[in-house]
């Protein structure tokens, strides 16, 4: 059997020979002190890189979140969030054990975002009765799929217009900035966090470091995020070793995210029109199958076929989910495709 093609997440990316080297030479020192060098150099290259005036890096998007919402929100407050979010569905209710602060989920529109309409309404009165509604968190990329720019303009000043903050999981910010092909990648992500108070944005999945993401925004936010850090045990020593990866990722792994991105509609355009299948045409590096009619029995099926064959994909609601990233060639697509091919003439 040749090597596993790894498909369920672009978070099993492994560091590259010169990633490493990085690594091996940053200097360091303790950043619960301030005193790393990589580490700040890192924090002021991600804040400088996406307009914002500060930035602390943290182990994880989940991490970054977390300390997101609770700068933002205190005990009792609310957040509106998408149903389908990151930080509401899949980080362990975290907000609201840790510090108290309310989750208020809507339903996504057929595109990914959460309606005018419905943000609007889900805003709380002055009123006694009522969690205090203090800020609006979306997601770009969500399911891989890109917010577009006109919508998070309406929806953060819909926002402000109601003195609510905003926050932006951008766990795959870079993802979605690279499906602008009106721009350079590094410059759509500028433009799409400047709708935005706060941004997370992820190093150890698609950019490829081992571990971390950044979280920015004013340095009076950063202050008090950094509190909250500290009080998930998220503080962190000689980090620079992690930064180093981080910082080498955004020097040479941004702009080859688009090779990922045509491995993705490769992927997409071999099965797309299979009978039995149904598959929406990616915007970014996440293809989603779905077994029209038959049902959660064959996917796991399809799913154990493609195990067998050396092939790994996560199965979310009945869905395939596979998505490429920089350990994946055009060779290991192709070999994706023989094995979904061969399952789907039976």
């Amino acid at each position: 059997m040749n090597a596993c093609v790894d498909l369920r997440s672009d978070t099993v990316t492994r560091p590259t020979a010169a990633m490493y080297e990085a690594m091996q030479r940053a200097p360091v020192g303790d950043d619960t002190y301030g005193e790393d060098p990589t580490v700040n150099a890192l924090q002021a290259r991600i804040a400088g890189m996406l307009g914002f005036e500060a930035a602390m890096f943290v182990s994880s998007g989940t991490q970054a979140n977390l300390c997101a919402v609770l700068a933002h929100c205190g005990r009792g407050d609310e957040y509106i969030v998408g149903q389908m979010a990151h930080c509401y569905r899949w980080e362990a209710g975290g907000a609201a054990m840790f510090g108290g602060v309310q989750p208020q989920p809507l339903e996504h529109a057929e595109d990914g975002s959460l309606p005018l309409a419905a943000i609007a309404e889900a805003i709380k009165p002055d009123n006694e009765h009522f969690a205090v509604t203090r800020l609006l968190a979306l997601e770009n990329t969500l399911g891989g799929r890109c917010l577009p720019d006109a919508y998070l303009s309406a929806a953060t000043v819909l926002a402000r217009q109601h003195g609510l903050s905003t926050h932006l999981d951008g766990a795959r910010l870079f993802n979605a900035a690279t499906a602008d092909a009106a721009a350079s990648p590094k410059a759509a992500a500028r433009r799409i966090a400047g709708h935005f108070d706060s941004v997370s944005v992820c190093f150890s999945k698609g950019l490829g470091a081992p571990v971390g993401s950044a979280l920015c925004g004013s340095a009076a936010f950063i202050a008090r995020a950094r509190r909250v850090r500290k009080a998930a045990g998220g503080a962190m020593r000689q980090a620079g070793v992690l930064a180093a990866a981080a910082l080498h990722a955004l020097d040479h792994h941004v702009e080859r995210l688009a090779e990922d991105h045509q491995l993705a509609r490769l992927l997409y355009e071999g099965v797309c029109d299979r009978p039995g299948v149904r598959a929406q045409a990616p915007q970014t590096n996440i293809v989603f199958l779905d077994l029209v009619e038959r049902g959660q029995d064959t996917a796991r099926a399809l799913q154990q076929h493609l195990q067998a064959r050396g092939i790994l994909v996560s199965m979310l609601y009945g869905q395939l989910r596979l998505v490429t990233h920089r350990d994946v060639d055009e060779a290991g697509v192709l070999r994706v495709l023989d094995a979904l091919r061969e399952f789907l003439r039976r």
